[in-house]
């Protein structure tokens, strides 16, 4: 993989993400003169003896204690003498006491962005690093060790403190890092990657363990997978809607000029590309059947008794349309599995208008970080060529770039939006196998004739049990501010909670479209199947053929019968003038592939294979680069 050259200016999320799924960095060589300068006068102001936080005081609550030239403890019975200045020692001591995360450690791509993240930062020239540290700092990157990091520690005040140290210690010959798949200590970790420990100078801890790396390099990491998430939504609505031989008109360009947030727009228009052609959708009431539980006499051939289904109509007869003739002059007195309604459920509606509201959350996330990307958020900031500056507070300012409201309010929003989207899916996904909405599809889309099945039942289940998980995580974390390190950090942001709810979030929503794909796949075919077996029965057979799957009608010598018959004979004739019924070339591809891993379900067998199957598909991509690949 090429290189990624850091400079403090031009990373962007792209890559970022290569830098995090393994792609080596380089250190641009022409921003090494502003690094070596700040640190230059870092250490000149250190000789001055100039009161600077975090260099010359202790932090926090700490922070007016200015440090001497020599230790007081030394006089205690049993102490040693430490080879180290007290300015040094400082910054050692910073790092280890404040690698104290909890839990499961981030997966590597977490942890190499992370790295990426604060190597950026720090190459702008601003926080008086020294560039061996950086070039050590990059090195360990390159060289694939990767610090262990706890996910559970960080409240986002002085950015992420305590995971950053975790990182940092591993510079140091401390704490514990993954090398070739082996957890190790880091001193053990160096060695073997033939690196060797950092000894930290002034104000180098802090600059290593103050900023907003955690919460930004799982933020970028969301949103990496969630670009691909949205997509995939309006992938399986599509198909969805195919499955219901649904209408499109609510997505037409003119309906959402009157209402044009951006992400309704994008979503109204990826689903008019993604049903374009469509055989399925927007066609006429009358022509879709409803399912019938099959029969030993449903049908006359061996081949249709293969379908494993029966299929039939409701007539409406003459002295009950009550003036309604026009319309059943347009659309035939036949109700299947359509009802005579003008408008779909706000489920397969409202899809702009809700994945577009999702979309826009996202943009909002993007605009943020992409800001974050090249900020500095350590504290102090140095500013070395200031003009006119004339005391050192005009030079070393303590300001609050480290906090991590932005990032955690624009979370908050994205944290949000996860469930919502998650939600509609759902409820398209419950649509689809309840009898009483789903147009005339099976109950739980199994034929169920011996009342033994469950078909998709459950699996209507699992999705509401992860919408429900989802939901209860999207209270937003960055409300709430416990104030830490003895009230010095009197207000801080959460934010690294709220990056590392949305990133496991995602993939929560990736097995929640993995299920409604999955259920799409199986309703497409029982709708597809039953408007062409229609379709075929009424090209291969008479009026009297069709008749016999019309429920309602006048019995032989009836003095409707005839009327009936010319009415089927419509049907009939425009069943068999149409082209044979399929869904969109986008949704047929994305079909295909999951076709090519989970056959049709006939009968009722184990599901689990199914659903963990379905929800690889997602997480992997290949439903969707079908889809991608079908539209050119």
């Amino acid at each position: 993989m090429k290189p990624i050259t850091l400079d403090g200016r031009g990373l962007n999320r792209a890559q970022l993400a290569e830098i995090a799924h393994g792609a080596p960095v380089r250190l641009d060589p022409a921003q090494m003169p502003a690094v070596q300068r700040a640190a230059d006068f870092l250490a000149d102001q250190v000789k001055r003896q100039e009161p600077i936080y975090g260099v010359s005081t202790g932090f926090g609550s700490n922070a007016d204690k200015l440090l001497g030239a020599h230790r007081l403890r030394t006089g205690l019975p049993g102490a040693s003498e430490s080879s180290d200045s007290v300015l040094e020692e400082l910054q050692h001591n910073l790092i280890v006491t404040h690698a104290v995360c909890v839990g499961e450690p981030f997966p590597a791509d977490v942890v190499r962005a992370m790295m990426a993240i604060r190597i950026n930062t720090l190459m702008r020239g601003h926080s008086g690093i020294r560039p061996v540290v950086l070039e050590a700092m990059a090195a360990l990157l390159n060289a694939g060790v990767v610090p262990v990091v706890p996910r559970k520690g960080s409240v986002g005040a002085s950015g992420d403190l305590a995971p950053l140290s975790h990182l940092a210690i591993v510079l140091l010959g401390g704490g514990e890092a993954f090398y070739d798949g082996e957890r190790l200590s880091g001193a053990e970790a160096l060695q073997r990657a033939g690196l060797a420990p950092v000894k930290l100078s002034h104000k180098e801890g802090l600059a290593l363990n103050n900023g907003t790396a955690q919460m930004l390099a799982t933020a970028v990491l969301a949103i990496e997978r969630l670009e691909d998430l949205l997509d995939t939504a309006d992938l399986a609505a599509a198909m969805t809607l195919d499955a219901f031989a649904g209408r499109l008109r609510a997505f037409d360009p003119h309906v959402h000029d009157l209402r044009p947030h951006p992400g309704q727009v994008q979503v109204a228009a990826n689903l008019r590309r993604l049903l374009d052609g469509s055989r399925l959708s927007d066609i006429a009431y009358h022509l879709v059947p409803r399912f019938r539980q099959w029969q030993p006499e449903s049908w006359a051939s061996a081949d249709q008794q293969a379908l494993g289904f029966d299929i039939g109509w409701d007539w409406v007869p003459f002295n009950q349309r009550h003036g309604r003739e026009k319309f059943y002059q347009r659309f035939r007195p036949f109700r299947g599995g359509k009802k005579h309604q003008p408008q779909d459920s706000y489920s397969l509606r409202c899809i702009p208008q809700v994945h577009g509201a999702v979309r826009d959350a996202l943009e909002q996330a993007k605009r943020v970080v992409d800001i974050e990307l090249n900020a500095v958020t350590d504290n102090p900031l140095l500013f070395p060529g200031l003009e006119g500056a004339r005391e050192i507070e005009d030079q070393v300012v303590s300001a609050g770039h480290f906090h991590g409201m932005p990032l955690a309010l624009a979370m908050s929003y994205l944290k949000a939006a996860i469930p919502v989207l998650a939600s509609i899916s759902e409820r398209r996904l419950n649509k689809l196998v309840d009898p009483a909405t789903n147009d005339g599809l099976p109950p739980f889309l199994i034929g169920n004739e011996d009342g033994t099945e469950s078909g998709f039942m459950i699996v209507q289940y699992t999705a509401a049990a992860l919408v429900n998980d989802l939901a209860s995580r999207a209270h937003p974390a960055s409300v709430y501010s416990i104030p830490t390190s003895a009230n010095a950090e009197d207000h801080v942001s959460m934010g690294a909670n709220e990056g590392r709810h949305v990133l496991e979030m995602t993939a929560d929503l990736a097995q929640v479209l993995g299920l409604e794909l999955y259920t799409a796949a199986q309703a497409l075919d029982y709708r597809r199947d039953m408007i062409n077996a229609a379709r075929q029965l009424a090209r291969e057979g008479d009026a009297e053929a069709l008749a016999a799957k019309v429920q309602g009608a006048p019995l032989p010598g009836h003095p409707d019968r005839p009327g009936f018959l010319a009415e089927v004979e419509a049907l009939r004739a425009e069943l068999a003038a149409s082209g044979e019924f399929q869904p969109s070339r986008a949704v047929e591809a994305a079909w295909a592939a999951l076709r090519e891993a989970i056959p049709f379900m006939g009968r009722d067998r184990a599901m689990d294979g199914d659903v963990a199957t379905a929800v690889r598909l997602v997480e992997d991509g290949r439903v969707l680069s079908a889809a991608r690949a079908a539209l050119g």
